[in-house]
């Protein structure tokens, strides 16, 4: 006979009802389902934006299973304490989740699994957040990639499989149990006045995701491969916001890119090439757990950086007003939207860890608070590829001037011109809004002056080279 027992679908970075195979194992288990976000150790230690934004994830969640005649509990505490609590509550015989594999979320899951099991509880955990689990991928020799491209190599041509259908039945408990409210948690405590300013830019759900990727196939990706370095573009799918939360699956993702690719969208390739490059930064956080914490090559740790986030420079770098455009422009950017271009993300980062010296942590943890799209294996691996202390790494002389930036990706000025409001007759309406966005105690203003470089671009060049040689020698 069935086992009618529920089954507690804990809900983490899955918030969709389409090809989730934790979602449509606890369906088939054949009793019903109970599902769970829990408010747990290692979601309230994020930033105030990514927090934020998984909160309102998961409140769009709760409305896409209400429509299918179940609902969400929300519950916060110690993961395993809690879901300890529900299984008492509800009579549950499992647990089922989707598998993460950077450290912090996979330290909480194996304690969860073994200690659940120890009670004779059915802890199982699934694939879903990343096309490729990362023991799946290796070697020759047996081991993990640490280069990218070989990596590439080995999985651009494997099957994935074809997505799971959403299901049909969401069977609920005769007796649901008690669920925090979302509002008592205030999620958007952490933003300040700064949420307002941000809420409009967010695509939030898994209807809008669907949306979000129908939009890009049908069109930009035709031109992703020659627009997606140009910030004013709007070039890109914008889809690492949905994939972070999951939201869409990258299983979904990629496979609508094969089909686009089939049609001749000239693109295709390259954005299928983009969300392996988010796979491999998983890969590696899972073989090498340091990448998140630490410089991956280990010969860093002696490197010259400056580790003191309070210096003048390195709050005007955090606030836009370095005095050099394009960074400041890609600065406001993110405060203001929550995200930040790809081809803006590495300019800044160089321009923080190079000429201003500063440890690649110091941004690491700016945009773990910032990030809309905040993934804590590809932010690491981001700003570890451009310090050089990362695998697959740029070396550290290479380091990006932010003006011939401007004069190859915007030599119109466009971009900049959206996020500086200072200087101009007539500034846009979005470059006002960073004004509107920032904590009163910056006291910045529209009307204030642009600031004058607090390094110059060749002085700052230089003064990284000489670090790095004296550093090699």
């Amino acid at each position: 006979m069935t086992d009618r027992r529920p089954v507690i679908w804990w809900i983490r970075r899955d918030m969709r009802l389409s090809d989730n195979p934790a979602l449509s194992a606890a369906v088939d288990a054949g009793g019903p389902v109970v599902p769970v976000f829990v408010l747990d150790e290692v979601v309230d230690a994020y930033g105030a934006l990514p927090r934020w934004r998984m909160l309102l994830g998961a409140a769009k969640l709760a409305d896409a299973l209400e429509a299918k005649g179940s609902r969400l509990i929300l519950r916060r505490g110690k993961a395993l304490e809690t879901l300890r609590a529900l299984i008492s509550e509800t009579g549950a015989r499992g647990v089922f989740w989707s598998r993460l594999v950077d450290p912090d979320a996979r330290r909480r899951d194996e304690h969860v699994k073994a200690e659940l099991k120890a009670d004779g509880v059915e802890a199982r955990s699934f694939p879903g957040h990343l096309l490729f689990e990362p023991w799946t991928v290796e070697t020759k020799e047996g081991g993990p990639y640490k280069v990218f491209t070989p990596y590439w190599r080995v999985v651009c041509g494997r099957e994935v499989g074809a997505p799971l259908a959403t299901p049909t039945r969401m069977p609920a408990p005769e007796t649901w149990p008690g669920s925090d409210r979302m509002r008592d948690w205030q999620p958007e405590a952490g933003m300040n006045r700064g949420a307002a300013v941000v809420a409009p830019h967010l695509t939030v759900g898994e209807h809008a995701a669907r949306g979000r990727l129908g939009g890009f196939i049908s069109g930009k990706v035709e031109d992703y491969a020659a627009l997606r370095d140009v910030p004013a573009a709007a070039g890109t799918s914008l889809l690492s916001e949905n994939l972070t939360h999951g939201e869409i699956s990258v299983r979904t993702c990629w496979l609508s890119a094969i089909e686009a690719g089939r049609r001749g969208a000239e693109g295709a390739g390259a954005f299928q090439r983009e969300l392996v490059w988010r796979d491999f930064a998983h890969h590696l956080a899972y073989h090498t757990p340091r990448l998140t914490t630490q410089n991956w090559r280990e010969e860093w740790d002696s490197f010259p950086w400056s580790a003191d986030a309070s210096r003048p420079e390195v709050i005007a770098w955090m606030r836009g007003r370095t005095g050099i455009r394009l960074v400041d422009a890609a600065m406001r950017e993110l405060y203001v939207t929550g995200f930040m271009h790809n081809r803006a993300r590495m300019i800044v980062a160089s321009y923080l860890t190079k000429h201003l010296m500063a440890d690649w942590r110091i941004g690491q943890r700016w945009f773990a608070e910032t990030l809309r799209d905040w993934d804590p294996a590809s932010n690491a691996m981001g700003w570890q590829w451009v310090a050089g202390s990362g695998p697959d790494a740029a070396p550290y002389f290479r380091i990006f001037n932010p003006d011939g930036q401007a004069e190859r990706f915007d030599p119109e000025a466009a971009y900049v011109d959206a996020w500086i409001a200072e200087g101009s007759a007539a500034p846009s309406a979005q470059s006002l809004s960073y004004f509107d966005a920032v904590p009163r105690r910056w006291d910045l203003r529209a009307d204030d002056a642009y600031p004058d470089p607090v390094v110059r671009l060749d002085a700052g060049r230089r003064r990284a080279l000489d670090a790095y040689e004296a550093w090699r020698s």
